[in-house]
């Protein structure tokens, strides 16, 4: 039958060959820092040859923001405001306007009734002697055009 055959012993070809450093000092190489290569894994590398830190972007600010713009309230507000302001200044010079008109035409005619009043002769009783009273009737006839 078959034996199993063992492999043969390990030899080493130099009997006193030192064994590898696997430990290596910080102070044989100076510091490392691990950065990311051009695939993503992270390599260690010289701290003296080692790109400069990239500044991380500021976070941004997630509060929720009001529904209406305060400052577009503030204009829309201000233009609304402005807008009653006008017409209620545009209605109040109308009023005066108005009122000065009729302040005229009532004037004038107090000063016209006060001009007949004074240029009217005085009589001492109606009536009396020197007065007259005429009639007049005025006929207006009609014409009626057929045609």
């Amino acid at each position: 039958m078959n034996e199993p055959t063992l492999p043969a012993p390990y030899v080493p070809t130099e009997p006193y060959a030192p064994a590898p450093a696997a430990v290596e000092l910080a102070a044989e190489r100076g510091p490392v820092v691990w950065v990311p290569d051009a695939y993503g894994r992270m390599v260690p590398m010289p701290k003296h040859l080692a790109p400069p830190p990239m500044a991380r972007p500021e976070p941004r600010d997630l509060t929720p923001l009001p529904l209406l713009d305060p400052i577009a309230q503030r204009f829309l507000g201000a233009g609304i405001g402005g807008g009653a302001l006008a017409a209620g200044v545009g209605y109040g010079i109308g009023e005066a306007v108005n009122a000065l008109a009729g302040l005229g035409s009532g004037a004038l005619v107090w000063i016209a009734l006060a001009v007949l009043a004074w240029r009217a002769p005085v009589r001492a009783v109606a009536g009396g002697r020197g007065s007259t009273v005429t009639i007049r009737k005025a006929v207006i006839k009609r014409s009626h055009f057929h045609g």
